[in-house]
């Protein structure tokens, strides 16, 4: 019997990267007996803010809209408080919000998402495509091939002293003449690579978008999550002085998963200082209705945070981060001589690169795939293994020999520090278990 059509899109998908190894582990016989440490995916275990907590305890209470059990769609744009709320961060970062406006989305995910529709033209007609600086979030790429729309990348290279080398000015003038992309997104917290972007760079970068005429994208999802310095880059940093004419070629990107810790809320922001681009980006998210209004609501809570203890809050998720990532980076390179660990400067990310220590025909593809199905490392308190993402994911060739993720994998500190410090040893376990399996 014939079956009904299935789009080429949808038959070609793999899983991403980031959620391979947890549905590899899934299917596994010996689950119930193999306890898993799941840093594949940044999903946060930590508390949300106290504000955002009270929401959550008293939804039903006395004065919450939800009082009556009445959950009603919002605006499509989003609630006026959790607009605020977004607008009462960066304020609280030190950046002027006067000419901000912003709307509310499900999630830093769908804000991509509808950014990659407003400015990318049909690829293949109109191509207009989004210029990435490589390793870029996978997701960036899977949202412009569901909409039809191209990526670009510009890739940069991790040094052996686990540096990732931002591509020279040159390379990327010339990519631009040669492609013609419609924006440079760029994450000055990086997701993957842990890399912190200085003013001078994107001061450099904003520039560029001026002088060839493209939107200059942030994805400021990790924005006060830096912990080798105490300046806090964002593209609202950037003044008519630094950067003449860069007003109105911003779009932002907010969330509250990272720094508030609210993954599961799936509230996320576009910000701009184009008028225009939100009327016509809230026109288009129409369909979709609105975010998710409870999640709204809890969000909401802190647009009534003063800019003081919202700093408070900043320094503790910074000093949190800051000793999960020392112990955990120490402990790599004390278990594992010749592993390069990129630089841990921002986010919650760390790239592992092995190709000094294994055998020619390694993927990190196959590693993570053993880890998830097969990987088995017995530890004092019981059986262990561990999931990463593999970082082909986050590169855009798709030739497994010449693409750089090859030998490399995303690790996310996202266990709790008594989890975490079961890591070195574990990964070490694992790859030398996966080394003697691959070669016996």
């Amino acid at each position: 019997m014939t079956k009904p059509y299935i789009s080429n899109l949808f038959r070609n998908r793999k899983p991403s990267v980031l959620r391979q190894a947890k549905q590899v582990y899934d299917r596994r016989p010996d689950r119930d007996e193999v306890d898993v440490i799941n840093l594949a995916i940044g999903n946060v275990n930590l508390p949300i803010h106290p504000a955002m907590q009270e929401r959550m305890r008293s939804l039903c209470d006395p004065g919450s809209p939800f009082a009556e059990g009445v959950v009603q769609y919002s605006r499509t744009i989003g609630s006026e408080e959790t607009r605020q709320a977004f607008l009462n961060v960066i304020a609280a970062s030190g950046f002027d919000t006067s000419n901000l406006v912003c709307q509310i989305t499900d999630g830093a995910s769908q804000a991509m998402e509808l950014i990659i529709a407003g400015v990318c033209g049909d690829a293949g007609t109109d191509d207009k495509p989004l210029l990435l600086i490589e390793a870029a979030y996978t997701n960036y790429m899977a949202f412009a091939t569901r909409l039809g729309r191209k990526t670009i990348c510009i890739t940069r290279t991790l040094d052996e002293n686990g540096k990732f080398a931002i591509p020279d000015l040159e390379k990327i003038e010339a990519i631009i003449k040669q492609e013609k992309p419609s924006g440079i997104l760029i994450i000055p917290s990086d997701n993957p690579t842990g890399q912190h972007m200085k003013y001078d760079t994107l001061t450099t970068l904003a520039k560029l978008c001026v002088e060839d005429n493209l939107w200059l994208i942030s994805d400021e999802t990790y924005r006060e999550l830096h912990f080798l310095t105490d300046e806090t880059t964002s593209i609202w940093g950037l003044t008519e002085e630094d950067v003449p004419g860069i007003t109105g070629r911003r779009i932002g990107i907010e969330s509250a998963s990272k720094v508030w810790n609210g993954c599961g809320l799936r509230i996320g922001a576009l910000v701009t200082d184009n008028p225009e681009f939100l009327e016509k980006s809230v026109i288009e998210y129409m369909s979709n209705l609105c975010a998710n209004v409870i999640g709204q609501y809890i969000f909401g809570a802190i647009a009534h945070e003063d800019h003081a203890e919202l700093k408070t809050w900043f320094d503790r998720q910074r000093q949190y981060y800051r000793e999960i990532i020392r112990t955990c980076v120490t402990g790599l390179r004390r278990e594992i001589p010749g592993i390069i660990v990129s630089s841990p400067e921002a986010a919650i990310y760390t790239v592992l690169d092995v190709r000094k220590i294994v055998k020619p025909g390694f993927t990190a593809n196959d590693f993570v795939n053993y880890c998830a199905g097969q990987g088995r490392v017995h530890l004092e308190d019981g059986d262990f293994t561990l999931l990463v993402a593999p970082m082909t994911g986050f590169y855009n060739n798709h030739n497994i020999q010449d693409n750089p993720g090859r030998t490399q994998m995303r690790l996310a500190y996202v266990a709790r520090p008594e989890t975490m410090q079961k890591v070195p040893y574990l990964f070490k376990k694992l790859l030398e278990d996966y080394e003697a399996q691959r070669h016996s």
